[in-house]
């Protein structure tokens, strides 16, 4: 039970997103959707996550009701003012963002890594698998300005 529990936590995500363009690619109603995410932990930081939304003619003609493709690209960029909370220093990083893209078992993210020794942060746009994974990604990175940057651990 604590697994399903650990498991709808992820899909729930840490940041929410906000659509900011919707633009219809076929006459069934597939669309590209643009979303806005601000990173939590990072203010002065918005990423636009764009990617595909299959409408409902698109399942009922495919047969695959419950799951939209891991295809996805993100750009980052400097809004306002830097100014970086805790986050995590390690070369995993961490979610800022998660959408669910199936049923249960693939998922949509957005991870920061903090590269410290070029002073940037990098944002990853994944999909995430749990019986297989995808090459599917896109990056966008932020440098820092030296006044934003934090000190070494």
């Amino acid at each position: 039970m604590l697994k399903w529990i650990a498991a709808l936590m992820v899909m729930a995500g840490p940041a929410a997103a906000d659509v900011v363009g919707k633009v219809g690619v076929d006459w069934v109603g597939n669309d590209i959707l643009i979303e806005a995410i601000a990173d939590p932990e990072v203010q002065g930081v918005t990423c636009h996550l764009a990617y595909f939304d299959r409408s409902m003619i698109d399942r009922l003609s495919q047969g695959n009701w419950f799951e939209d493709p891991s295809n996805s690209a993100i750009e980052c960029s400097r809004t306002g003012p830097i100014r970086i909370g805790q986050i995590s220093r390690g070369p995993k990083g961490e979610d800022v963002f998660s959408a669910s893209r199936s049923l249960i078992f693939k998922s949509l993210r957005v991870k920061r890594i903090y590269d410290e020794q070029n002073q940037v942060l990098i944002y990853l746009a994944h999909a995430n698998q749990v019986k297989e994974g995808s090459a599917k990604m896109s990056i966008s990175t932020v440098a820092l300005a030296p006044e934003e940057r934090l000190p070494a651990d």
